[in-house]
């Protein structure tokens, strides 16, 4: 059975490959830094009952965005600053790509994005696609473009709550 859990000690970060060396990096050197900091927060799908090799990951942390980032009829309901949560990192080894372990991750960083925004507020969670591919599939799920950078995209938390999160894929 696959399970998502905060990274921990426990889990063989040395040999993820997810075929992106700075994904590769982030996760065997900060990622654990960064959760004992307080500054994000990693969780890792494993195969519970096999070992503790990572099959992918997904780093969330908290995010402002300046209002006039988001799209005209978004932003004139805000302030000048508004709080989100961001995907900062999402990454699949490479063996398991193509498999829909990134959905099962993505839906994952959606649901604890709307546990966040409920617990502490937020107008919807924030990412930087990477690439124009990476764009392409985090519009798949809904993300829209920011008005000054094509590759940092927003999900609100109203379109968010109207999609199937259950999770029923793990």
């Amino acid at each position: 059975m696959k399970i998502i859990e905060l990274l921990n000690k426990s889990h063989d970060r040395e040999q993820f490959d997810c075929g992106v060396e700075v994904l590769n990096q982030f996760l065997r050197s900060t990622a654990r830094q960064h959760i004992q900091k307080g500054i994000s927060r990693t969780f890792v799908l494993i195969e519970q009952d096999l070992s503790q090799s990572i099959i992918g990951f997904f780093t969330l942390t908290i995010c402002e965005v300046r209002r006039e980032k988001l799209p005209g009829s978004i932003a004139k309901k805000y302030p000048s600053q508004v709080p989100g949560v961001k995907l900062a990192r999402l990454a699949v080894a490479r063996q398991w790509q193509r498999q829909g372990i990134g959905e099962i991750l993505m839906v994952e960083a959606m649901q604890r994005a709307l546990l966040v925004a409920d617990t502490a507020g937020g107008i919807g969670l924030f990412v930087d696609a990477k690439d124009e591919v990476a764009h392409s599939y985090y519009a798949r799920y809904g993300f829209i473009t920011l008005e000054d950078n094509p590759l940092e995209m927003f999900l609100s938390l109203s379109l968010l709550r109207t999609l199937n999160l259950s999770g029923d894929n793990k």
